[in-house]
């Protein structure tokens, strides 16, 4: 017995318990640093999304610095609805939020047609109706199997792809587009992303696209490629201003922005899920799920009127809580504060801003492409029988031949061809509705009950 109490069993260490307790409060000299590195983790995948946007409605580059701004501000507010709560609204669990990849496929034709306020618009729809999502969860969450959910998230990354590439390039319009210097800069941060996300341990390892950022940019620095004039007209601190663009509201927007969020909304509860099994070693509760839905939802509506796109839970942060073994919310609450200071410093926006579009696109090469890795590890949940094998076939060859074949979207009446064009919109409903009506029913790969957590686990560093 003596012997049992001076080694404590892993479960039982203390310390242990309260790295798995999410309502535990680290000491502040380590609490501030691993809400630091949070913030540091997402940062890059957080501004990208308004920097994309921005080139598509021509914005100038100080709106292009509001609009970073407002990302940074937005992320920190929603960061907080889901770490603290408010009512039956958020997790209540180390989650931290950010501007969404998921929604850009659609967003961009959307912006390049109707304006960033029809975008904004159709989000706060969305973000309405996701809250209604999130509180009648369990009784809809079936019409989403894997092969639906990883259809989606797959043909995200690879309609983004060519974004990263003519990023790469050195962004369209730009007189010196793929030059060598703009593909060897790009290259470089590609390799240093790759370098470190392989090689590197603990932050380093998370932190990876965030290191081949700064590394580009310093090297971009040092090539002559930065013109900081955009820093030094900067303000040193503003209030983010709502409704700068205003709100416009669009049929075709609204079904399109609508049909991305319920996916994106499943992504946030595979993320809980991924926190709840990998970090606090438990099944996610069903309040946990749908106040996390929830959060989801009002951050999205939130985010339309602070004049940015839709907001979601960070795979990322996901994983580096698995790696960190801290589950502390109150970690990440001290990281949403920290997002919101820097929102409302718009010199750090000019920052952002001054890079050069080849830097943005070497991170951008690695951000789509394992949003693409992603989808394809949410698919491998199904058994790939011929039922599943048929609906992705169907799916994929809408999802990626009808961007490539514009002719067909430009004969569609009205504004039809508008939601064809971007290619996810009908892949998501074919896929919605194959799953439905052909016989059978998906089918899950179960792991053996000792490969549960660790599958788990695996799933949300492969986001990283």
């Amino acid at each position: 017995m003596t012997r049992s109490r001076s080694a404590p069993h892993p479960e039982t260490n203390p310390s242990r318990t309260i790295n798995r307790d999410p309502d535990a409060m680290p000491p502040l000299s380590k609490a501030v640093p691993l809400g630091i590195q949070h913030i540091m983790a997402m940062f890059a995948g957080n501004v990208t999304p308004p920097i994309i946007i921005a080139g598509v409605i021509g914005a100038t580059t100080g709106e292009q610095i509001f609009l970073i701004q407002v990302a940074l501000f937005v992320a920190g507010i929603a960061t907080l609805i889901q770490t603290i709560g408010i009512g039956p609204i958020g997790a209540r669990l180390p989650i931290v939020q950010g501007t969404s990849f998921g929604f850009l496929p659609v967003a961009l034709p959307l912006a390049g047609t109707f304006g960033l306020a029809a975008v904004l618009g159709a989000s706060l729809v969305a973000g309405v109706l996701q809250v209604g999502l999130g509180a009648y969860l369990k009784k809809i969450r079936h019409w989403f199997s894997p092969v639906v959910t990883g259809i989606v998230v797959l043909l995200i990354g690879i309609i983004l792809m060519p974004v990263g590439l003519n990023y790469a390039a050195g962004g369209i319009g730009n007189p010196d587009f793929a030059s060598p210097t703009n593909l060897g800069l790009a290259l470089f941060v590609l390799g240093v992303t790759i370098i470190a996300h392989q090689f590197g341990r603990g932050f380093v390892k998370a932190a990876s696209i965030l290191i081949g950022l700064s590394s580009g940019y310093l090297l971009a620095i040092a090539l002559g490629m930065v013109d900081f004039s955009s820093v030094g007209d900067a303000a040193w601190f503003a209030v983010p201003r709502p409704l700068q663009y205003g709100l416009e509201f669009h049929l075709t927007a609204i079904v399109g922005m609508t049909l991305i969020m319920f996916v994106v909304g499943l992504e946030t509860i595979g993320n809980i899920s991924a926190i709840t099994i990998g970090g606090a070693g438990r099944q996610a509760k069903d309040s946990e799920l749908s106040g996390g839905v929830m959060a989801d939802g009002v951050a999205t509506s939130f985010a339309a009127i602070f004049n940015t796109l839709p907001n979601t839970a960070y795979a990322q942060n996901v994983g580096l809580i698995t790696l960190t073994g801290v589950v502390s919310r109150h970690v990440v609450t001290i990281g949403g504060i920290l997002l919101i200071c820097m929102g409302l410093f718009p010199k750090l926006g000019g920052l952002v801003a001054a890079m050069p579009h080849a830097v943005l696109g070497g991170a951008g090469i690695v951000m789509f492409g394992m949003i693409a890795s992603a989808g394809l590890k949410i698919i491998q949940e199904c058994e790939l029988n011929q039922r599943a094998m048929l609906i992705i076939a169907v799916s994929l060859s809408l999802g990626i031949g009808l961007p490539a074949v514009e002719a067909i979207s430009e004969t569609m009446p009205g504004q039809l061809g508008l939601l064809l064009k971007s290619g996810l919109v009908p892949a998501a409903l074919a896929a919605l509705l194959l799953d439905a009506v052909l016989p059978g029913k998906p089918s899950r790969v179960e792991p053996k009950p000792e490969e549960a957590i660790a599958a788990k686990s695996e799933k949300v560093k492969s986001n990283l």
